[in-house]
């Protein structure tokens, strides 16, 4: 894609850098669950949830930039493949869903998303460097 300086910055910020909030949740885990394994626990925040758009897109329009969309949302659309629980309007509420797809299995769409991304970065490279 040919991003340098701010615009790597933004695409590692917006598309890695919003599962943060799993940092700042561990100390509650720890607390509820201490260091043993528990599926369904929810470590999710509304920093990467879809009503994070409402504060992303001012945030575009002042930096005149579309690369926190464009990254924010390839994180939300892999993270809404899976099947764990997801608050789409979290804190704003309650509503609770496991994603689309949810007949398929999960390791079948992970294989499928690195097999993309794969390909798209194949591609990107190739488009880069061709004589």
């Amino acid at each position: 894609m040919g991003l340098d300086g701010r615009e790597r910055v933004l695409a590692y910020a917006f598309g890695m850098g919003v599962d943060i909030d799993h940092a700042v949740k561990l100390p509650f885990y720890l607390r509820a669950v201490g260091l043993r394994d528990k599926r369904g626990y929810y470590w999710r925040s509304s920093l990467q949830e879809p009503v994070a758009l409402l504060w992303i897109v001012p945030l575009c329009v002042f930096l005149g930039t579309l690369l926190p969309i464009l990254f924010f949302s390839i994180h939300v659309a892999m993270d809404y493949s899976i099947r764990f629980e997801k608050m789409p309007f979290y804190p704003y509420s309650p509503w609770v869903t496991r994603g689309w797809l949810t007949s398929i299995p999960d390791k079948v769409k992970e294989g499928i998303v690195f097999v993309l991304l794969l390909a798209a970065n194949l591609a990107f490279y190739w488009l880069h460097h061709r004589v």
